[in-house]
């Protein structure tokens, strides 16, 4: 489960041989959330707005690396 940034105690994760569709994971000791990483959308939990806009602001800016990632670790063949 590498965590890909931190944001203080929230983080960024994508996980090893998870489901689709590509998403990543915004962790903190507070909530857990699923954001798909096509158009940004939250499928799955709830987190402060704050948090949650710091998150997707870094993660917008590195699309890239977070889809390479994604298929690093769950486009096995």
């Amino acid at each position: 489960m590498p965590v890909l940034q931190r944001f203080g105690a929230v983080s960024l994760r994508i996980y090893a041989d998870d489901h689709r569709p590509p998403h990543f994971h915004i962790v903190s000791p507070e909530f857990q959330v699923l954001v798909r990483m096509s158009d940004w959308a939250v499928i799955a939990g709830d987190a402060r707005a704050a948090d949650l806009a710091e998150a997707l602001a870094w993660a917008r800016e590195h699309k890239a690396f977070l889809a390479l990632k994604w298929a690093e670790l769950n486009e096995r063949t």
